[in-house]
Order: C-alpha cells, then structure tokens, then sequence
C-alpha cells in the first residue's frame, strides 16, 4: 500500500490545522472581494474569470512559498495570459483555435517573461470563450479586471501570510527576517 501511495503522489501531510484555516479564510476572502469586482465590471460573466482567480488564490494563500505563488508570477502571469487571449479572441475567427493559441501562446510568453502562473492559461481561455460582456471590453480586460484582481490578491495575501512565520509571501520576507535574525 504505501509503494502504491508513493507511486500515485499521495503524500503526507503536516500543515497544521492553524495553517490550514489561514489559507482557508485568505481564500475565501480573495474570492468574496474579486467576486465583488468582477461583478460589477461583466455583470453575470463574472464567473468564468472568477475562476482562473480562484485557482490564484489557492496557489497565493494554500502555497505562498512555491515560485508560481511569487508576486511576479502572480501579476505578471495573470496580466501577459490576459494580453495574449485578448489578442486571440480579437484576431483568430475560430474560438476553437483561439482558445487553444490563447492557452499554447500565454504558456510561451510566461516562460520567457519569467512569470509562469498555471492560472494564466485560465484567465487567457477566458479572454477567448468569457462571453459578450468580456469580449467589448477589449484590452481593457487586462486591466480591469484582470490587473486590478491579481493585485488584490497579492496585498491580502502579502497582509494575511505576513502574520504568520510559516506562510510569509513573497519568500523574501521570509529570507529577510531570517538574515535579520542571524
């Protein structure tokens, strides 16, 4: 049984139960405030961006020490996939091509810009397949809401995580205090 558990990824776990509500609670109220937001920019579209958001959260509140939950990835990732399905849904006719470009190109460009956030190639799907009230909005879409959430995130993630030593985001925090200690 435990090669089986080894083969399969299932590992165990000693986040501590306070860490576990921390994330909990910073993911719930991520979400409440982008929904919030995005509710009022696309009105019922809200929840197919919601969603790539919701995966953020996740990543920022749930792992705030892996390199895709890092500021630059968060934003970066989030803005760039953002750009480059806007630009799909605007010039590919084809949604189904669209989406898969949107997907496949947000992917190239994270890599190369350093910014690898797997929620972005949600949000760039999004920018493609959202629907009537995300498509008028154009390149806007990357700022609002797009920009606007990812920042939200990060500063209720940077103010939730800092007051625990176990879950500082971003790292540096973590390696300052540490040195600061030394």
């Amino acid at each position: 049984m435990k090669e089986l558990l080894k083969f399969i990824g299932f590992e165990s776990n000693t986040t501590s139960h306070a860490e576990k509500w921390v994330s909990a609670v910073g993911g719930f109220t991520g979400i409440i405030l982008t929904l919030v937001i995005c509710q009022y920019i696309l009105g019922s579209d809200a929840y197919i961006v919601v969603a790539s958001l919701g995966a953020s959260a996740v990543l920022v509140f749930a792992l705030p020490h892996v390199s895709v939950s890092q500021p630059w990835s968060l934003v970066g990732g989030q803005v760039v996939s953002a750009i480059v399905g806007v630009t799909c849904a605007m010039l590919i006719v084809d949604t189904s091509l669209a989406a898969s470009v949107a997907v496949g190109g947000s992917i190239l460009a994270m890599y190369y810009l350093r910014c690898v956030h797997p929620p972005g190639g949600a949000t760039a799907l999004a920018a493609v397949i959202g629907g009537p009230n995300i498509h008028v909005l154009g390149y806007q879409y990357v700022g609002a809401p797009i920009f606007i959430n990812a920042m939200l995130l990060l500063l209720l993630a940077i103010t939730i995580n800092y007051m625990f030593k176990w879950s500082r985001n971003p790292v540096y925090f973590s390696s300052r205090i540490n040195k600061d200690k030394l």
